[in-house]
């Protein structure tokens, strides 16, 4: 074991000392959450001006009403003298308000009303104000008996709640369920890709160089292969722990923050939101490491039966496409369907296992018998595709020329 810890030490070291891997473990998502975070302060500063308006009431009767919706709505209605324009003009210019809202007769019979300002309104202040506007217009039809809050509900267009017979999960729990596990799959089908990717550049270049030939004198091709495959998926391992670390640190101390400007992000610190969140992190971890091990034994024969790049990119392509297919068949499995016998079925063959029980487990459609069965196959797999791709890759690694057939693979299978 001392010649694979030799490999190991080596090919994971290699990685984490360049500088392409801090800038993408560390400056790619620093970068990412600046960004986030900057455009959502930014944000809240830029509309403290523009949720300043004035509203000029030309029906004597929608003032009151329409006021009370934009105060609910977050904006701060300054008064306005009825028919001047003009001073609200010069209001708007030195900036004393963001905007102002002209109410006539086509407001209190049809809902229309016009809005005066230096820029357009985006698309959510656009229908924040209609809402407003169609609030105090409703509540001025039905009268001042109406209850204000069945108002806004009409307004909204009602809701519609879905409850399951058989799971004891409120709406909101089940939309950020679905929310951790579609990004967490996202993140699993690139991160299998890319590291299986790595580990067949690793053999290729090694094989190319013609250093493979000196390395197999002192250590045996089994070892090495294990060394490149254990190291890599170390360095994927970091990067993923890395990640998660920072979007830890992200949540903890950025979002308080920023919810004292964006109060809607308050429900990500509901109690009940951080557990999907845990749990995907939980399955992530699982079939990363399973789907790992599976596709870098692929992918190192693969690199071990090529002479060059070219013969990689055509070589690869069967392999990619067993991530491809699970990757597909994962968006049915999230909108609901991933209890349906085919996904099951699917799920349980070891190749689409890492993606679709990944999904399936942590959207909380697969049984428990189920995952488990999909990891003791994965294992078996694992073990069947270690002992091909380390015999491919024994004769392999030091073969040159021409890539070989199917006959030649299976003879260099039989025969290492």
């Amino acid at each position: 074991m001392n010649a694979v810890w030799s490999v190991l030490k080596r090919e994971y070291l290699e990685r984490v000392r360049k500088r392409s891997f801090l800038l993408a473990t560390i400056g790619g998502p620093l970068l990412i959450i600046a960004l986030i975070f900057g455009s959502g302060f930014m944000a809240a500063r830029s509309s403290e001006g523009r949720t300043r308006i004035a509203v000029l009431d030309r029906t004597g009767v929608l003032l009151d009403p329409v006021t009370a919706a934009l105060t609910d709505a977050d904006y701060t209605v300054v008064p306005a003298e009825a028919g001047d324009t003009q001073g609200l003009d010069d209001m708007v210019r030195g900036g004393d308000i963001g905007s102002y809202l002209i109410l006539d007769d086509a407001t209190l019979t049809r809902g229309e009303a016009t809005l005066v300002g230096e820029d357009s309104p985006g698309t959510v202040r656009r229908i924040a104000l209609q809402s407003a506007i169609t609030r105090a217009v409703i509540e001025q039809r039905f009268g001042a008996d109406t209850d204000t809050e069945d108002v806004a509900r009409l307004v909204r267009g009602g809701d519609l709640e879905f409850r399951s017979v058989d799971q004891e999960l409120s709406e909101n729990e089940r939309e950020l369920r679905t929310g951790f596990t579609l990004v967490g799959a996202f993140f699993l089908y690139f991160a299998l890709l890319l590291y299986g990717v790595f580990v067949m550049q690793a053999v290729l270049e090694e094989k190319t160089s013609r250093m493979a030939e000196i390395v197999v004198s002192a250590v045996r091709p089994w070892q090495l292969m294990l060394g490149k495959i254990v190291g890599v998926g170390l360095v994927g391992l970091t990067q993923i722990a890395v990640w998660v670390l920072l979007v830890v640190l992200a949540g903890t101390f950025g979002l308080p923050m920023l919810v004292a400007t964006r109060p809607e992000l308050a429900t990500f610190f509901e109690p009940g939101s951080l557990a999907p969140a845990a749990l995907t992190v939980v399955w992530f971890t699982v079939f990363f490491v399973l789907g790992y091990l599976l596709y870098s034994g692929l992918y190192a024969a693969v690199g071990a039966m090529c002479s060059t790049e070219e013969e990689t990119r055509q070589l690869q392509l069967p392999v990619t496409m067993m991530l491809v297919i699970p990757f597909v068949m994962m968006i049915p499995a999230l909108e609901g369907a991933g209890d349906t016998p085919l996904l099951a079925g699917m799920s349980l063959f070891p190749l689409f296992t890492p993606l679709l029980m990944f999904a399936r487990a942590a959207s909380g459609t697969a049984p428990f018998w189920q995952i488990g069965l999909s990891i003791v196959l994965t294992v078996l797999a694992i073990v069947g595709v270690a002992w091909i791709a380390g015999r491919i890759y024994r004769v392999g690694i030091l073969m040159q020329g021409k890539r070989p057939t199917l006959p030649e693979l299976w003879r260099w299978v039989r025969e290492a």
